[in-house]
């Protein structure tokens, strides 16, 4: 495979830790990685792109995307509500949804991804109607030429048991587990510059059980993925943790295993100084989903806070259904 080389850039920001940034910059790539930067990079025997008046960065990365939601993106049910009576008003749509549908989907909200520069998603999928499997989405992923780290979510509590969704939408514990397994073992690649990386994330606290949370830790760590879930997202689910669990979200996180560098949580809008500090020690990671939480009508989380106490903080898109777009440059904006 010949090198290629991105010539001539305005500018090339690298994001590294000096923030180094080059005036009339090139890029030189090799089997897929970038092995040079600088001015005036050798060209003999590379495929050339002239990148005059552009500027160059690295691939943006979102870290928290539903990628089966593109297609109910505007729905009229639950505009106008809070998290649980949006979720609500959107179980029934989702789960007539079939798996072209989650492929096509996926494909969708890959596309626009790439095209406000991010090269990088994650996805939670934590749904399976009618015959639907993670690999829907690793498919899609692999036709459209992204790197993709999708988690096998899971809800197992439902309405009848408590839980927040419809029972036709819910699985068995040891039947999420045991795809948990398969799906990695079928899928996940962990080498240097891999394409698929699987990770584990149970929906959210108020969706599966203690025992499910702790059991599929336990699971991420043999195997050697990564941890996803929701957490804190908004005062309903700070207060249901304390009315189900008796403890507010990081302690339960804390103590079922969900916390260190191989986990990371979506949105945060409501951890509390305590917590941040849990989480900077842990180094347990957070998704920053800002569109989506104003959207929800969730808060703004305490970015400031977290920053300065050193949590790793990445941005994520969120859902479809809960921004009206996948754009990862208006997240930063």
């Amino acid at each position: 495979m010949a090198d290629t080389l991105i010539q001539n850039a305005d500018l090339v920001l690298t994001m590294d830790d000096m923030r180094w940034a080059v005036p009339s910059g090139d890029v030189l790539m090799r089997d897929g990685r970038i092995v040079a930067v600088g001015p005036d990079l050798p060209a003999t025997g590379c495929t050339v792109v002239n990148a005059a008046g552009c500027l160059v960065t690295p691939g943006l990365v979102n870290t928290h995307h539903h990628l089966y939601q593109t297609m109910t993106r505007a729905v009229p049910a639950g505009q106008d509500a809070a998290l649980f009576g949006w979720l609500q008003a959107l179980y029934p749509i989702w789960s007539a949804m079939r798996p072209d549908d989650f492929f096509v989907s996926a494909q969708v909200g890959m596309a626009e991804l790439l095209l406000s520069g991010c090269t990088t998603t994650s996805d939670h999928l934590y749904l399976y109607p009618n015959g639907a499997r993670l690999e829907d989405t690793i498919h899609a992923a692999q036709e459209i030429g992204m790197r993709f780290h999708p988690t096998r979510g899971a809800m197992s509590i439902g309405e009848s048991a408590g839980g927040l969704p419809p029972d036709g939408l819910v699985e068995r514990e040891a039947d999420i587990l045991e795809d948990m397994i398969r799906v990695i073992d079928g899928f996940h690649d962990p080498r240097p510059g891999s394409m698929c990386r699987v990770g584990v994330a149970p929906c959210s606290p108020f969706s599966v059980s203690r025992e499910l949370m702790r059991d599929a830790a336990l699971l991420a760590r043999d195997k050697g993925v990564m941890m996803h879930t929701h957490l804190a997202e908004n005062d309903e689910d700070i207060a249901y943790s304390l009315e189900k669990f008796g403890m507010r979200p990081g302690q339960y996180a804390e103590d079922l295993g969900w916390t260190g560098p191989d986990v990371w949580h979506a949105h945060c809008v409501k951890l509390d100084a305590e917590e941040i500090a849990l989480f900077a020690r842990t180094q347990t990671g957070v998704a920053h989903c800002p569109c989506s939480n104003c959207r929800l009508a969730s808060g703004i989380a305490p970015v400031r806070a977290m920053r300065d106490a050193r949590v790793p903080v990445g941005l994520g898109v969120d859902g479809s259904a809960s921004n009206d777009a996948g754009n990862l440059m208006a997240e930063a904006r």
